[in-house]
């Protein structure tokens, strides 16, 4: 007797759990409704059971050996200014051509939620302007917009979201009318997930009994995303080359860096492939990755696995010798992406970490809620594609220009430091065209400054403005 489709499906994917080691997925199944049986399975079957076994030999249970990192040598990178290095008038000029002609599209990492900010909801969604409190997406929305109208050309949005805040995201969109964007040129799309493993024994958690444990898989998985969504062909179709790359976290970041792209899309050191920003660290213990040389290729290596004698290294002149610090901010070419994607040689690794899974206990049926780190998630990083590029541009940049992240609820890196850099900015450039801004004998900023995208997106963009106050009164609250 032929056996049902869905017979037929479930020994067919019992079989793939069973070579993997992995068919207690289906230690419940008996117990589930249709309708929870096929979401489990649906589950199973978007895995990649061909690798799960050498993921959990290799990785999971047996931890890579960080201590090897080769030969490290400084990154080199082009200053911010130019002093004859490097022709920033021609990299503007590039970047500039791209913009108009429609060549440049923003990619935005957005799968965060606001849990350690207290913010129930996206990341995106939070209140980041210091003045008006616009949301992080506002702000990257009116930096697109602003774009459009200085250069004239289009500059597609693609937002890579995750399988926990897609569709609020969407709904925040929706709600705020795309920020003025038109809603055909914003797509989102969300990241894949791994699933997550048991520490102890390599196999992979049930989060409940109709759904297996998972985790997004790292900004690195941008790649596939970005492809297998149709993103890159969006792209193609559009006329689009190159990608300029940010994560959600920085309301700072120029959006659409003409010089950047410029440099990028025509210099010989970066081939169009992929290219960064960095800054200089504040201190050696800062935790930003560095740039570096190892074994001769341009790499980024995290603060913790930096060995400690080179974090601490100085030049003569006192500056970190390893200080090039990563904030996150990339131009790809879209021809790289999609080789990345497709060229198994070029596969990212994946990055372990042990953390606190919620997962099913397998005897007794009862969900457990851990009280210390049981679980394994796999995560494939977004840099660990610079070695790959023929060559790769790392170009400085200024912390109070581009970068100002919000991850922390308080100290470094939160709402308040980032409010600061914000006002700060805002009062660099309304000083260079002779506003008068109050400041603290200790030279900060004595008001809370900010300056829409849509009204100027550098200081060059208020050198002719007319409706610009005189003077900052001390203390006051300025949204221009």
């Amino acid at each position: 007797m032929t056996a049902s489709p869905p017979d037929a499906r479930l020994a067919r994917l019992r079989g793939r759990l069973e070579r993997a080691d992995q068919a207690h997925l289906l230690r419940f199944y008996d117990e589930l409704s249709d309708d929870e049986r096929s979401r489990l399975l649906d589950q199973i079957e978007a895995i990649d059971w061909e690798t799960i076994p050498d993921l959990v030999r290799t990785i999971v249970l047996h931890p890579p050996d960080s201590g090897d990192l080769g030969t490290l040598e400084p990154a080199p990178y082009l200053p911010k200014d130019a002093e004859g290095q490097w022709d920033k008038d021609a990299a503007r000029h590039e970047g500039e051509r791209l913009l108009r002609q429609g060549r440049v599209a923003c990619f935005t990492v957005a799968g965060g939620q606001g849990t350690r900010l207290g913010y129930d909801g996206p990341k995106g969604c939070f209140p980041a302007g210091p003045v008006t409190g616009k949301s992080l997406f506002a702000i990257f929305a009116e930096g697109i917009l602003g774009t459009q109208r200085k250069f004239g050309g289009l500059v597609p949005w693609y937002i890579m979201t995750s399988p926990l805040n897609d569709e609020a995201t969407r709904a925040f969109f929706r709600e705020h009318e795309f920020f003025g964007l038109d809603p055909d040129q914003v797509r989102f799309f969300p990241q894949g997930v791994m699933p997550s493993f048991d520490a102890k024994t390599g196999k992979i958690l049930l989060a409940h009994k109709h759904e297996v444990a998972t985790n997004p898989d790292g900004h690195g998985g941008a790649f596939r995303a970005l492809v297998e969504s149709g993103a890159t062909q969006d792209m193609r179709t559009r006329g689009v080359e190159h990608i300029s790359y940010f994560q959600v976290d920085n309301p700072l970041v120029r959006v659409c860096d003409p010089v950047f792209l410029g440099l990028h899309a025509s210099s010989e050191a970066s081939s169009g492939e992929m290219s960064s920003k960095m800054l200089p660290k504040r201190d050696p213990d800062e935790r930003v990755g560095v740039f570096c040389l190892r074994n001769g290729r341009v790499a980024m290596i995290e603060y913790s696995d930096l060995p400690e004698h080179l974090a601490r290294r100085r030049n003569p002149d006192g500056s970190l010798a390893f200080g090039a610090g990563n904030p996150a901010i990339h131009a790809l070419s879209v021809d790289f992406v999609e080789r990345v994607h497709r060229d198994p040689a070029m596969a990212l690794p994946f990055h372990r970490a042990v953390k606190k899974v919620p997962c099913v206990d397998l005897e007794s049926g009862e969900r457990i809620e851990p009280a210390a780190p049981n679980g394994v998630k796999l995560e494939r990083f977004v840099f660990d594609a610079l070695p790959l590029a023929h060559r790769s541009l790392i170009l400085e940049t200024e912390r109070v220009e581009e970068f100002g992240p919000i991850k922390n609820a308080e100290g470094e890196d939160s709402p308040a430091s980032s409010a600061r850099l914000q006002s700060e900015r805002a009062a660099r450039w309304l000083e260079s065209v002779g506003v008068r801004v109050p400041r603290r004998p200790d030279g900060s900023v004595d008001a809370t400054i900010e300056i829409s995208p849509l009204t100027a997106m550098g200081p060059e963009d208020l050198a002719d403005r007319t409706d610009l106050p005189r003077e900052i009164e001390r203390g006051a609250r300025v949204a221009l």
